[in-house]
């Protein structure tokens, strides 16, 4: 299985080509913006941290920006910081670098002010666009491929069709010697019996129960009684949509993975072991934004996002293929979605039918067929997580 990519000096394989300017802090995500505005081809990474952090908090904001600035959709990436924050722009920069990508560095305080950072930027961006975002993709192995696959806005339909054809979809990644990730562990209490009983060895299944009981220890310790009524695991919407609690969310979500085995846990924004292929589980919680965000810093190159909610979401350099198993959702919603596999529940399709049809989706979007996602210039989905 092969599929037109972007070759980067590293090695790795983009589905996308973007130059991407990233602020090491918030006081620079308005001249980040503006110089995005300025040249075709070129997005901004606007997030609200990177300065009065410490701790855990501190280095996921540090890792999970210098992971986007590495992401192989990134062709040349410009870094703009302020000049005082805790997060110094030199780290960001020299972490980028390793990639062997073009990358440079503006500070406001030392440029002479916003203006002329937006200047000096805009010129810089724009050298960038002209010399990699006219290159050709090159035919890649889908062993190169990494496809994060997640939920939000779920109802009973997307465990019933949704998520299982995205696990057939997940199947067929993996059995042509891709890599699939999952993750949102808090949404997959109850099954880590099932998903260690898939390990490829004790190590592996060890570790699944470490991170599932982990993520369940640390949300039982937020527990503050004062607030009750703030502690439900699923939404109002989870509810309506006939989800009643936190185990069957959890038995319908983890279909998305497939029947394949789980070759390992890995960390949140943390590359796999060089040359290990297949299902992973990524240790984190469930908020959406988060979570997609955390497995693309994990490499993931397109995202299979399901909903029988309806959902408009995207992010902002990786295609987000959305999934419905609700027919009556997918009528209202047609401009959000890409997928319907609302066939498997009237019988129009097998799931075997429906899942290979996602399959051939997958395929037609990393070969660079654009999302609704990506039509409306969506880019939610990018956030930074807290620890």
């Amino acid at each position: 299985m092969k599929f037109m990519g972007y070759r980067r000096p590293d090695g790795k394989v983009g589905t996308r080509n973007y130059v991407a300017i990233i602020p090491s802090v918030f006081c620079a995500n308005k001249t980040v913006e503006s110089i995005a505005k300025q040249v075709k081809g070129a997005i901004a990474i606007k997030h609200p941290v990177g300065c009065g952090q410490i701790g855990y908090d501190f280095e996921l904001t540090a890792r999970t920006l210098i992971a986007m600035g590495n992401h192989p959709n990134v062709a040349a990436v410009l870094v703009v910081g302020l000049g005082c924050e805790r997060f110094k722009p030199t780290e960001l920069y020299e972490g980028i670098k390793k990639s062997g990508k073009p990358v440079e560095m503006l500070v406001i305080q030392e440029e002479g002010g916003t203006s002329s950072t937006i200047e000096k930027g805009v010129k810089i961006v724009k050298e960038f666009a002209r010399n990699e975002l006219s290159k050709a993709p090159t035919e890649c192995d889908i062993s190169e491929l990494t496809v994060a696959v997640k939920c939000g806005g779920t109802d009973a339909t997307s465990g019933l069709a949704a998520n299982p054809a995205v696990g057939v979809m997940s199947d067929r990644v993996v059995e042509n010697g891709g890599s699939v990730i999952l993750s949102e562990l808090n949404e997959l209490l109850g099954t880590e019996d099932m998903l260690a009983a898939r390990a490829v060895d004790k190590e592996v299944a060890d570790k699944v129960y470490s991170a599932v009981y982990g993520i369940e220890e640390k949300m039982r310790n937020k527990i503050d009684t004062r607030f009750d009524g703030r502690n439900e695991l699923i939404s109002p919407g989870n509810y309506d949509g006939g989800v009643s609690n936190i185990v069957e969310k959890a038995l319908g979500g983890v279909y998305k993975g497939g029947t394949s085995p789980v070759v390992d846990v890995i960390e949140y924004s943390t590359q796999p072991e060089e040359g290990k292929k297949g299902l992973f589980l990524m240790n984190y919680e469930s908020h959406d934004g988060e979570v997609v965000t955390g497995m693309i810093g994990s490499g993931a190159q397109v995202v299979v996002f399901t909903s029988g909610r309806g959902n408009p979401t995207g992010f902002p350099f990786v295609p987000v293929i959305k999934v419905t198993g609700n027919d009556i959702m997918y009528s209202k919603m047609k401009e959000n979605f890409d997928f319907n596999a609302g066939g498997i529940i009237s019988g129009e399709d097998t799931l075997q039918e429906s899942g290979d049809k996602l399959f051939e989706l997958l395929m037609q979007v990393v070969n660079g067929e654009l999302t609704t996602a990506e039509i409306i210039e969506a880019d939610e989905l990018f956030c930074i997580a807290r620890g």
